[in-house]
């Protein structure tokens, strides 16, 4: 009894080991015909022509990436001298001007009445101290004038007089009375010379005052004219022609738009990277273009509410095609990365967040998965996957790994 059962126990192991080895086998034949159908399935599609590029060692910036807005290099309100009617207003929103041309003009004849009387108030001034007329102004000494003169004169008559009155009171032939009519006469004399002197200054300074007048007249009659103190565009226009203009108003705001301040406010972190004469390149909203920069001033404190260096950068805008005001952003280009590989943006495709490149091995693609790093223009870091002198199809698009491939020339 027991000797049946342990047979029977045997014959059904032997039964189990032989259904075991036929499913094995079973499946190592099923596999091998997938994978040479997926192959198969590869090789089926049709040869493409490809263009190769080799990766290639290089140097790529670090950058500092922030934001910020742009100023007016120069911002100015213009604003009249003196006070005046407006005449005339050569320019409007957005005009550009250029350095001392005429933008705004008060009615000249109030001022041209001023210069009139001054001028003749001062030839009045140069006749009383003898200047003929056309003579250049120049200082006269008292002794030389008219005045002084005739004081002189009178000075040195009675000095005559009272010494003859003494020589004959000596002798006795005059009366005490008449020497001292002759001593006070002198006396007199002297005090008119010595106020004809002071006339005579007097005078001199009339003439450097009615000069000065003079000035004043024509530099008012000058200050009538608003010119443009530097080359920019009017940002506003606040007064039209026949207003009154008083002292100081702001007719119009001038802004220089050429170059353009780019303020930035850099994070601590990467404010000691910083330096002057850095390359600044900064996009703007709406505008394709990249524009190109340079820093300029950095200021020597960081900021403790934000924790931030402010920096500012100056942006060549000959074509004005920048307006103050914008926001931008902007990368500050920094120091020189190590050498590393680089290859062009176009040979990386990008799946599911997976990198990979297209090399080309025995006339088939051969996919590579590769780890990027930073951009520059159109050339992309690869960190892991490619080393220096490995070829990359250039355009990959939809190429699979394993199919045939031709390289163009």
């Amino acid at each position: 009894m027991r000797r049946s059962l342990g047979c029977s126990l045997a014959g059904l192991a032997g039964v189990g080991l032989l259904l075991l080895l036929a499913g094995c086998g079973g499946g190592a034949h099923d596999a091998a015909p997938s994978r040479d159908a997926k192959a198969g399935t590869v090789n089926a599609l049709p040869s493409r022509e490809v263009r190769l590029a080799r990766a290639e060692t290089g140097r790529l910036s670090r950058v500092v990436t922030v934001s910020g807005t742009l100023g007016a290099e120069e911002q100015a309100e213009l604003g009249m001298k003196v006070a005046g009617r407006l005449e005339t207003i050569a320019v409007d929103l957005g005009s550009p001007v250029r350095k001392g041309q005429v933008i705004a003009r008060l009615a000249a004849t109030d001022f041209e009445l001023r210069v009139s009387q001054a001028q003749n108030a001062l030839e009045q001034a140069r006749a009383r101290l003898g200047l003929a007329a056309g003579e250049p102004d120049r200082v006269v000494a008292p002794e030389q004038t008219s005045v002084v003169r005739q004081a002189a004169a009178n000075l040195r008559q009675a000095q005559l007089t009272h010494d003859r009155a003494a020589s004959l009171f000596k002798q006795q032939l005059i009366s005490q009375s008449d020497f001292d009519a002759a001593e006070a006469g002198l006396q007199v004399a002297d005090a008119r010379y010595q106020d004809a002197m002071e006339d005579a200054r007097s005078r001199q300074g009339l003439l450097m005052q009615r000069t000065a007048e003079l000035n004043i007249a024509r530099q008012q009659l000058t200050d009538s004219v608003l010119t443009a103190p530097f080359d920019g565009m009017i940002r506003e226009r606040k007064i039209s022609r026949g207003d009154y203009v008083t002292v100081g108003q702001s007719l119009v705001t001038l802004v220089r738009v050429h170059p353009l301040r780019l303020r930035l406010a850099v994070p601590e972190r990467d404010a000691a990277s910083v330096r002057i004469n850095q390359s600044v390149k900064l996009s703007i909203e709406g505008d394709p273009q990249e524009h190109t920069g340079r820093v300029a001033r950095i200021s020597p404190a960081i900021s403790e509410d934000n924790r931030t260096l402010l920096v500012e950068a100056e942006v060549p805008n000959q074509d004005g095609r920048l307006r103050p005001g914008s926001f931008a952003r902007a990368n500050i280009e920094t120091v020189s990365a190590e050498s590393t590989v680089l290859v062009p943006l176009s040979a990386v495709v990008s799946f599911a967040g997976i990198d990979k490149v297209m090399g080309v091995e025995g006339g088939k693609a051969v996919e590579k998965r590769v780890r990027t790093g930073r951009r520059a223009g159109d050339r992309v870091e690869i960190l892991e996957g490619v080393v220096a002198g490995d070829p990359v199809v250039i355009t990959p698009g939809n190429l699979v790994g394993g199919q045939p491939v031709m390289v163009a020339d």
